[in-house]
């Protein structure tokens, strides 16, 4: 009983964190170069969409971070917006992109 219990926990587990590790796994850390500090920008909120604020790329051509601009995107029922993020790891940074998710 205990391992069929121990058994569940671990696939309700796993069930919850698979799309945190696929988000994850998606960041390539290879850049070198931290990204400066985000532009605020003012983007009104507006019925029926979503503000996707922008944020920066890494430009390898140019070796440098570029600026996105934020951009409204059609609400989706059921979701909400995951802005693009960067992440450190040993000394490098990665980009995780923007995606719909899910809501709770």
């Amino acid at each position: 009983m205990n391992l069929r219990k121990s058994l569940l926990t671990v696939a309700l587990v796993g069930a919850f964190a698979a799309p945190f590790a696929a988000y994850a796994a998606d960041i390539h850390f290879n850049v070198d170069i931290a990204p400066p500090a985000p532009i605020v920008e003012q983007l009104a909120p507006r019925a029926g969409y979503v503000v996707v604020p922008g944020y920066y790329r890494f430009d390898a051509k140019r070796h440098a971070h570029v600026w996105v601009k934020g951009r409204y995107e059609r609400a989706r029922r059921g979701q909400h917006y995951v802005a693009p993020e960067w992440q450190q790891r040993d000394g490098h940074w990665g980009l995780g992109a923007g995606h719909w998710d899910h809501d709770k």
